[in-house]
């Protein structure tokens, strides 16, 4: 009996350790705006998603999302206005929404059963308007023209996916991990704009980074060893929070196109 007794210790000491030492394990999904918000410099045109068409789709993609097994959702929202409009949803009261934050989020924290859905957003500055200044007052606009119209050329490729494909399409596109490696070229760009003391590329590059870094913080300050992940965020984001979750001890970044529907 007492073999019986230590050696059941020992497994469940054994399995607590393991528990411990369990990866958390992080989807970052990076979206477009369902909403067409038109908050960024360059935007998607996205057609109703709360047609039957889209809705099958979006299902489609929460249902191969739902495989991940998620314990916890967090989305481009602040903390109280996602746990406030969640808690609707899951009840049957809000009223319907574009916004990828519900048509995402929402639908795969309900499947998945949780009781929430975290908001991690952080307000950042934005301070584009200061190197735009700058290049113009010394003869560098065709930095940021060059740049802006690759980002344009994005842009319209996520249109043109939409148009005639399916909206996990545009999202296998934006989750395409050679894409995101250039993900974050426009404000490493922004590092030529500047001279001496005046950097204003860098001010907004710094800002940039401040803003997802803090949005990071939130994540790995909720998460717990072997949690399953699930952030939705603009896709703009990727770079820095792929970048974030990689190199965080004890963190396992997954890609979302080995579960996006093809």
């Amino acid at each position: 009996m007492r073999n019986l007794l230590f050696t059941a210790v020992l497994l469940g000491l054994t399995s607590a350790a393991s528990a411990a030492d369990a990866p958390v394990e992080v989807m970052i999904v990076g979206t477009f705006h369902m909403s067409n918000p038109g908050k960024d410099l360059h935007n998607v045109k996205a057609d109703d998603v709360l047609s039957p068409k889209r809705q099958g789709e979006i299902e489609s993609v929460v249902n191969n999302l739902a495989r991940f097994r998620p314990t916890l959702v967090a989305a481009e929202w602040p903390a109280d206005i996602a746990e406030q409009r969640y808690a609707g949803y899951a009840k049957g009261t809000l009223p319907p929404s574009h916004n990828e934050v519900v048509q995402l989020g929402f639908r795969l924290a309900k499947q998945a059963g949780l009781s929430t859905v975290h908001g991690i957003d952080v307000d950042g500055d934005f301070p584009y308007d200061a190197v735009e200044a700058y290049a113009k007052a010394h003869g560098e606009e065709t930095i940021l023209v060059d740049a802006n119209a690759q980002i344009e050329t994005f842009v319209k490729r996520q249109s043109d996916l939409l148009a005639r494909g399916t909206v996990s399409d545009v999202l296998r596109y934006l989750n395409d991990p050679a894409l995101i490696a250039r993900g974050n070229d426009f404000y490493r760009v922004t590092l030529k704009v500047g001279g001496g003391t005046a950097q204003p590329g860098a001010d907004l590059l710094t800002a940039w980074y401040k803003r997802n870094f803090y949005i990071c913080a939130n994540l790995v300050q909720l998460a717990k060893p072997g949690d399953h992940v699930v952030v939705f965020y603009g896709s703009g984001h990727s770079f820095l929070l792929r970048q974030c979750v990689s190199e965080m001890p004890g963190y396992r970044l997954i890609e979302a196109n080995d579960y996006l529907p093809k």
